[in-house]
C-alpha cells in the first residue's frame, strides 16, 4: 500500500511536468489588476498636489503594517494585491510637485513606458542576440549625447549611476596610461594622484578607494567662494606621484557649481593629465541654447559622467559614460573575452557584441527611456524642460529677497537654491555665541515636520564651517509657480514658532 502512494505521488508529479509551473491568464489577470493600483496610487494620487508626499509612519509601525515576512507558503492575489497598495501607498512619492529632495523627481510618462518595456523584455544588453534593437539604439542614444558634447566620434556606455562612471574615468586612465595594470595588478604601478575639488562628488573618493589608489591620494584643490575649482598655473605633485587625473564637476550636488572647463582643460593639456567632468547633475544643460556656456569648453574633456534620470525625467537610473577616446580603449581595459558570450566565429558583426565594455556581464537596458522621451518631445522640449527651471528659480529667489527670514547662501548658478530659514526668536541675534548653535536646529526641526504631515520634502546639510542649511532642488515639469510660493509659505509655518 505505501508503495502504490509512493508510484501515485511519484505520477503527480511526472504529470506536473508536462505542464507550466507558471498560470499566464492568472498572472496576467494579476499583472492588469497591479498595474491599475500602480496607475492610481502612485501616477494619479502621487502627482495631485492635494495629496501627500510621504505617509509617514516609524519604522517600527511600517514594518508590522507590511507583515514583511517571508513564508513556506503563498498568498492569495487578493492579498498580493493589498501588499501592492501598501507598498504604493507607504512609499515616498517622488513624482509629487512639492518633492523637492533629490537631483530626480517628476515623472515622464514616456520614459516610464520606456522602462515598463524593458522590465517586461527582461533582457541583456551584453550581446546583439540578446539585444538587437537595444545595441543599435544604446548607439545612438549615445551619439546624440556625444554630439551635444561637441565630439563627433567616441565611445560610450550606459552605467548603473554616475558615482561607477567617475570609478570609469579613473579606471581607464589609469590602463591607457599604464596597460600593465590590467595583467600585473596594482603591484606594478607607482604612487598615483587624483586633483578635484572638495566639493565634488564623494564617489570620487569611493572610486579612489575601490580601485587601489586610496582615499588619501586625492588631492582636494582650493575651490573660490562660489564652489568653483581653482587652478593655480600648476598642478602640486607631490613626491614620487603620478598625477593620474582631475576630476571636474558640472554641477555639484549641493551648491550646482559648475568648475571652469576650459581653463582646467589648459592644465590638463600641459600636464598630460586625463579630465573628466563629472556632469551626472548638471550635463543636461546642453540643450540649452541659453546655458550651455555654463559648460564651455567640456569637448576638450577625455570623459564625462552625465545622468539623464536628474534633470531630464529619464527615470532611475539612466546613467551615461561617455568618451572622447576612438581606439576601443572601454573594451581594451576591461575585456575578460569570455568565449562561451562572445564567440568570434558568429554569423553576425562581432563589434555588436559590446558586453566585454563593461565590468559587468548582465547590464539591463537603461536607453530605451530616454530614446523613446527623446523621440517623444524631441531635443527642443528636453531644452524647454531645462530653461524653465532656470525660470522657476529665478522666481523662488526673487520672492524669497521679498521675505524677511530667507537667507541664501549665494546667488545660484544652477537650479540648486541654498539658503537659512531664520526663525523670529533668531532674527537680530547673530552676534550672540550661541547663534550658530541654534541656527543648525532649524532645519533639521521643520524637516521632521513637513515629512509627518507629509507636506512636501526639502533637503538640508552642513557645508565646511555653515551649519545646517536647506538645499531646495527646483527642475521638474511638474512644478508650477504656485508650487514656489507654497513651498515659501510652508517653511514660514513649519518654522514660525522655533
Amino acid at each position: 500500500l505505501i508503495n502504490l502512494k509512493a508510484k501515485g505521488r511519484e505520477a503527480a508529479k511526472l504529470h506536473d511536468l508536462n505542464e507550466p509551473l507558471i498560470d499566464h491568464a492568472e498572472g496576467q489577470d494579476f499583472l492588469n489588476e497591479a498595474f491599475k493600483v500602480i496607475m492610481d496610487e502612485v501616477l494619479c494620487k502621487g502627482t495631485d498636489v492635494k495629496q501627500k508626499v510621504c505617509e509617514w509612519k516609524e519604522p517600527d509601525e511600517l514594518a508590522l503594517l507590511l507583515d514583511l515576512e517571508l513564508r513556506a507558503t503563498g498568498e492569495t492575489q487578493h492579498r498580493l494585491l493589498q501588499r501592492v497598495r501598501d507598498v504604493a501607498k507607504y512609499s515616498t512619492k517622488t513624482c509629487h510637485p512639492r518633492f523637492f529632495n533629490q537631483q530626480f523627481a517628476g515623472v515622464d510618462y514616456h520614459s516610464l513606458a520606456g522602462q515598463f518595456l524593458t522590465d517586461a523584455l527582461n533582457t541583456n544588453i551584453c550581446t546583439y542576440e540578446l539585444g538587437p534593437v537595444f545595441v543599435l539604439m544604446e548607439a545612438e542614444v549615445l551619439r546624440g549625447l556625444r554630439q551635444l558634447v561637441g565630439w563627433a566620434e567616441g565611445d560610450g556606455i550606459f552605467c548603473p549611476g554616475g558615482s561607477i562612471s567617475n570609478m570609469y574615468a579613473v579606471n581607464l586612465a589609469r590602463y591607457q596610461l599604464f596597460p600593465e595594470v590590467k595583467t600585473k595588478g596594482l603591484c606594478s604601478l607607482p604612487k598615483l594622484t587624483i586633483f578635484t575639488s572638495p566639493e565634488s562628488h564623494f564617489s570620487v573618493k569611493k572610486g579612489a578607494a575601490f580601485l587601489g589608489i586610496g582615499t588619501d591620494n586625492v588631492i582636494l584643490v582650493k575651490v573660490d567662494d562660489s564652489a568653483k575649482q581653482m587652478y593655480s598655473l600648476s598642478v602640486p605633485f607631490c613626491q614620487g606621484a603620478v598625477p593620474l587625473l582631475i576630476s571636474c564637476t558640472s554641477g555639484t550636488t549641493v551648491r550646482g557649481a559648475f568648475d571652469p572647463l576650459d581653463h582646467i582643460a589648459d592644465v590638463c593639456e600641459r600636464h598630460k593629465l586625463w579630465m573628466h567632468v563629472d556632469a551626472a547633475w548638471g550635463g543636461s544643460v546642453l540643450f540649452s541654447k541659453q546655458h550651455t556656456h555654463l559648460m564651455k569648453g567640456v569637448d576638450r574633456a577625455n570623459s564625462i559622467a552625465w545622468n539623464p534620470h536628474k534633470m531630464l525625467l529619464a527615470g532611475l537610473q539612466c546613467s551615461a559614460f561617455l568618451l572622447k577616446d576612438t581606439t576601443n580603449l572601454l573594451k581594451r581595459c576591461h575585456s575578460a573575452n569570455a568565449t562561451y558570450l562572445f564567440q568570434q566565429d558568429k554569423f553576425y558583426d562581432m563589434n555588436l557584441d559590446i558586453g566585454d565594455k563593461s565590468v559587468q556581464c548582465s547590464r539591463r537596458v537603461d536607453c530605451l527611456k530616454l530614446w523613446l522621451m527623446w523621440k517623444a518631445v524631441g531635443s527642443d522640449g528636453l531644452a524647454e524642460r531645462v530653461d524653465k527651471a532656470f525660470i522657476h528659480v529665478r522666481y523662488l529667489v526673487e520672492q524669497m529677497k521679498k521675505r524677511e527670514g530667507f537667507q541664501l547662501l549665494a546667488e545660484p548658478e544652477f537650479v540648486n537654491v541654498c539658503f537659512w530659514y531664520i526663525p523670529p526668536s533668531l532674527r537680530g541675534k547673530e552676534g550672540n555665541a550661541d547663534y550658530h548653535d541654534r541656527l543648525a536646529k532649524v532645519a533639521p526641526v521643520i524637516k521632521e515636520r513637513m515629512m509627518k504631515q507629509g507636506t512636501m520634502m526639502v533637503g538640508y546639510q552642513p557645508l565646511g564651517d555653515r551649519v545646517n542649511f536647506f538645499r531646495m532642488v527646483v527642475f521638474s515639469p511638474l512644478v508650477s509657480q504656485k508650487d514656489m510660493d507654497f513651498f515659501l509659505n510652508e517653511i514660514e509655518r513649519l518654522g514660525s514658532d522655533l
